[in-house]
């Protein structure tokens, strides 16, 4: 008997038919369900700025999805394409995000519908701060309800223009930085921001790799070295989780897809010498280090060991889904997978880090730069001479022990001044991030194995979230 044919969904119709399918294996009410499926309010604002001589006006968006906890957070993405549907579709992917890994917000996500090369770096500051005074007079922009972040086109630059725009508008509030994230370091940001994404992309696919059960069902064996890498869209985040993966942990990147086309070269690209090209060229074509394909897109189908789909979303959807030859595939990106490709993955028998666990690490490091913007200090100020003059002690005693015992042994090369240097802000954010991404890892985990009827970790995912939202508004009384 031939089976139905699938129809693809709409990112947004992707989201809510995720939602559902976990949502239906919990004990919550009907009314509960809703409340937390449906998107609370979204705003549209529509704006003139004189440029180039005449009015052009502008299309933007902040969505709040969840209220649940407050503030909201979520992105502000810089794209022809934002749309009401495709805010709404991304907060409530943050307030599941948020809910996974334990970051004490709600869900939220705006846009702008510009693309941004059209526009000098001038013209681009004067369209954001006239958004963020929309955004700002309606409380939309505020560190106590809603803190957005860089997205798709968006970059700590945007980031201080807004945070710029706040303070003038509210000259009186001593946490006024705290109103957006992802800022410059020297306009009260965090180290380790930039590339936190990416960082979290690696940490995801670390802790996959710490389980040998979880690598060998995927296919593999052993741990990352000489693992096979293909990463579609080499932006922040997939660039940073490239070079990390490669640099740190002996992966070989085969394949970059971007906009005018992919790379590919089997004996490895360097990520650092790709961006570098890219910056300079605007494009992959022309690289002298792979081999230049028309069809980027194409290159999805490369057999690989982990696919990082880091772009836009619906990257892999109906159309190619049963031509995926990767073993893992991790999304850098929100929703690159929709609905209909993730059920045929999952029936080929797919491993897939979803979303809501893998594209955590910038709002992970935003909710520490947010904490460092409201406790006016830097992370590690008062603790990291503490944590050296400790470690001092006990050096100096293992040096006295030695001296006692006739020099029978000694402390390795170079021991004593790694192990005296304290942690600066940079390696406590990674710490942090390294940490939440294993504990989020592990509730997933802990809810497949437990469950028979759970047995991928995107509906484990929302399990997870789903479940911490009902308790918040459960204990808000409703």
């Amino acid at each position: 008997m031939s089976q139905p044919a699938r129809t693809e969904l709409s990112f947004r119709e992707s989201v809510d038919h995720m939602f559902n399918r976990a949502v239906a294996m919990m004990d919550l009410s009907p009314g509960l369900r809703e409340k937390i499926r449906v998107c609370n309010a979204t705003y549209t604002v529509r704006f003139g700025v004189r440029l180039r001589g005449e009015i052009h006006t502008f299309t933007g968006y902040r969505s709040v999805h969840s209220e649940h906890m407050e503030p909201v957070k979520g992105g502000i993405r810089y794209d022809l394409a934002v749309s009401q549907d495709e805010v709404e579709a991304l907060s409530a992917l943050m307030t599941y995000r948020c809910a996974l890994v334990e970051a004490p917000f709600g869900g939220s996500t705006g846009g702008l519908a510009i693309n941004p090369r059209d526009w000098e770096d001038h013209e681009l500051e004067q369209i954001t701060r006239r958004f963020s005074y929309e955004l700002i007079k309606r409380d939309l922009i505020h560190p106590a309800q809603n803190v957005p972040e860089p997205d798709l086109g968006t970059t700590e630059r945007e980031m201080a223009w807004i945070a710029d725009q706040y303070g003038r508008m509210n000259t009186t509030d001593i946490n006024a930085r705290a109103c957006v994230t992802g800022k410059p370091i020297g306009g009260g940001g965090i180290q380790g921001r930039t590339e936190a994404t990416g960082r979290g992309v690696q940490y995801a696919i670390r802790e996959f790799f710490r389980d040998p059960q979880d690598v060998a069902r995927a296919g593999m064996e052993g741990d990352l070295d000489r693992k096979t890498l293909v990463v579609q869209g080499f932006g922040n985040v997939g660039y940073h989780a490239a070079k990390f993966l490669t640099q740190e942990d002996g992966c070989t990147l085969t394949a970059v897809i971007e906009r005018d086309g992919a790379v590919f070269n089997h004996d490895g690209i360097d990520a650092d010498d790709l961006r570098a090209w890219i910056d300079e060229h605007g494009g992959v074509q022309g690289y002298p280090g792979a081999r230049f394909h028309d069809d980027g897109p194409a290159l999805l189908e490369e057999a690989c060991d982990i696919l990082i789909p880091a772009a836009l979303e619906g990257a892999i959807n109906l159309s190619n889904a049963e031509h995926i030859r990767a073993k893992l595939i991790v999304e850098g990106a929100s929703g690159p997978v929709t609905a209909g490709a993730d059920e045929i993955l999952r029936e080929r028998g797919v491993t897939i880090l979803p979303d809501l666990f893998a594209n955590a690490g910038g709002v992970t490091v935003s909710y520490f730069e947010w904490v460092k913007n409201l406790s006016h200090i830097r992370v590690g100020r008062m603790q990291r001479r503490q944590e050296e003059a400790r470690h001092e002690l006990i050096v100096r005693e293992l040096e006295r022990l030695d001296r006692y015992m006739g020099n029978a042994w000694s402390l390795s090369p170079g021991f004593k001044a790694k192990y005296l240097k304290g942690a600066d802000e940079h390696e406590l954010v990674n710490s942090g991030l390294d940490d939440t991404m294993r504990q989020a890892f592990h509730a997933m985990r802990e809810v497949v194995e437990a469950r028979a009827d759970v047995n991928d970790y995107r509906t484990a995912a929302y399990i997870v979230a789903i479940d911490r939202v009902a308790q918040s508004y459960q204990a808000k009384g409703l």
